[in-house]
């Protein structure tokens, strides 16, 4: 069992905070890459400490984090149901718990709220609740009754038109009880990385759907709907702009390579036939193979989960790598989607900040259209960068002209040219000469985890690198083979054996069996089936 814990400063604070507040909700805000998950599930191990009863719920945006925030809170001897479903129920005394999207909230609200009674609920991303009104309606019917619910968000944000349930607003703008933001975690050292942001400029035109022909570099100053287009001309698969800008981004990877073999680069698409084409440009024009994550391919997440762990320079996605994903090695961006405002800016920025120890260098770079509101957005991070100055504007500053989305004939729309203006060099406000800042020393503190109740705990532990879910349905299916081997030795039906391994095993329900319970119906179906073949073999 995990004893003890490895904090930063800024995550035994929040811990403090979180620990002296009495009232049931609290939201930490952290940039990404500080350690949000560590900090809940320590929390989470100090709450489950003072109740046998207590259960822990974690609601992520999507089902690629169900699995890595069960792995994560194995780590902590934390054993939560990754592929629970409402069919399931109750849960099985060795597991502590779930892991659910807020989409799947907002299907099954009425069985977790009885799960919930009893339970730490964790939301992470918590901005994400506010993305269907029918998500913050669940997350109400489900977890009102929660004694205990913390939300996590990577980004400050505000409510705009639909306000999330266990959050408090001044305004419109959410008001965490402990924000640690990118300026406070640069400085501190050691958590995340300096990025810079090479601007391209260019020169696009294109046939609007009134059928005017525009023609415009990023420094003419346009309306929404104009500014719109000439982005989406600007990334065409089919001009020289966005060729221009991966082979940009390439070579810098390239380089850092040398020094940090495995880096990687990521190109945030506009949609999944984008995707697709830039990966093909990458392949044509670079001879680079990149790996394509789309909403619409059912094995996206295998998809991350093997670049993450692997050393492919390239990764193309579409609103796939999103807040959470946990990939260290990413250490070059290039943004090539529609989506201006300032939420989804800082989150595709937190996918480059990750700190990886014993690295050497560490700075990463985004490439971005020269473009007014995405130049707002990248030297509003550059400014705290430089500076490492402690940040007090929340981010959630008003939306730039441009951020709501513009009802029009896209299918009259038509890129024509796209034609790249700049080189790729520093702008004048990125400074040269700057340093990676290195780990505050002794700024880390160990501290003891409080022992866990009987609940949750099993007799045999989790093998392979396994969650105990995943161990679990690998003895369901040995089960279900060595049963239906018996049945064919004896002739007896699949549920006459199952129902007597079920007896002799003191098993009423699979779905809700103990690991120890499992192996135990294993051993005696072995020693049956043995029986059974030496009778035949006589």
């Amino acid at each position: 069992m995990a004893r003890t814990v490895t904090l930063r400063p800024w995550q035994k604070a929040a811990l403090e905070r979180l620990a002296a507040s009495s009232s049931p909700d609290f939201l930490a805000v952290a940039t990404p890459g500080a350690g949000k998950t560590t900090f809940a599930l320590t929390a989470a191990r100090q709450v489950l400490a003072t109740g046998s009863r207590l259960r822990l719920i974690v609601v992520v945006p999507t089902a690629h984090l169900k699995l890595q925030w069960a792995q994560a809170a194995a780590s902590f001897d934390l054993h939560l149901d990754w592929r629970w479903s409402a069919a399931d129920g109750g849960l099985p005394p060795d597991m502590h718990g779930v892991v659910t999207t807020y989409q799947q909230v907002a299907t099954c609200a009425g069985a977790l709220r009885g799960l919930a009674a009893d339970a730490m609920v964790i939301f992470d991303e918590i901005h994400h609740a506010a993305e269907d009104r029918a998500w913050g309606d669940a997350l109400s019917e489900a977890f009102a009754g929660a004694p205990k619910r913390l939300s996590l968000s990577g980004t400050p944000f505000r409510s705009d038109t639909h306000a999330i349930p266990f959050v408090g607003y001044q305004g419109d703008e959410a008001v965490p009880d402990y924000e640690y933001g990118y300026g406070d975690a640069l400085a501190d050292g050691g958590v995340v990385r300096p990025v810079y942001f090479p601007r391209i400029d260019g020169m696009m035109e294109w046939s609007a759907p009134d059928g005017r022909v525009h023609a415009h570099s990023f420094d003419d100053p346009l309306d929404a709907a104009r500014a719109g287009q000439r982005l989406r001309t600007a990334y065409s698969v089919e001009g020289e702009w966005l060729p221009h800008v991966l082979r940009q981004a390439h070579d810098q990877l390239a380089g850092i390579r040398r020094r940090h073999p495995n880096a990687g680069g990521l190109v945030i698409a506009t949609d999944q036939d984008h995707a697709r084409g830039i990966a093909r440009l990458l392949s044509d024009r670079l001879r680079v193979k990149a790996v394509v994550a789309t909403a619409d391919d059912p094995d996206a997440s295998a998809h991350i989960s093997r670049f993450s762990a692997g050393a492919d320079p390239w990764i193309v996605a579409v609103r796939m790598v999103a807040e959470g994903v946990d990939i260290p090695r990413l250490r070059v961006g290039v943004f090539a989607t529609t989506i201006t405002t300032e939420l989804f800016f800082r989150q595709a920025v937190g996918r480059l900040v990750r700190w990886t120890p014993g690295s050497p260098g560490q700075k990463s770079f985004l490439y971005i259209p020269d473009e007014p509101r995405l130049r707002a957005r990248a030297m509003a991070i550059a400014e705290q960068r430089r500076h490492s100055l402690r940040h007090e504007d929340r981010l959630a500053r008003e939306a730039l002209p441009g951020d709501a989305p513009v009802e029009e004939q896209i299918s009259l729309f038509a890129p024509i040219s796209a034609v790249p203006l700049t080189e790729g060099a520093d702008p004048a406000w990125l400074v040269e000469g700057e340093v990676t800042p290195e780990p505050v020393a002794d700024a880390a503190l160990t501290i003891p985890l409080p022992p866990l109740p009987a609940a949750g705990q099993g007799g045999h532990d989790v093998v392979d690198g396994r969650t105990r879910r995943e161990h679990k349905e690998h003895l369901r299916r040995a089960n279900a083979e060595t049963g239906r081997q018996i049945a064919r030795q004896t002739g007896m039906t699949h549920a006459g054996v199952n129902a007597e391994l079920n007896r002799a095993s003191g098993v009423t329900k699979i779905s809700t069996a103990t690991v120890e319970q499992l192996q135990r119906r294993l051993d005696k179906a072995d020693a049956w089936l043995r029986q059974a073949s030496g009778r035949r073999v006589g």
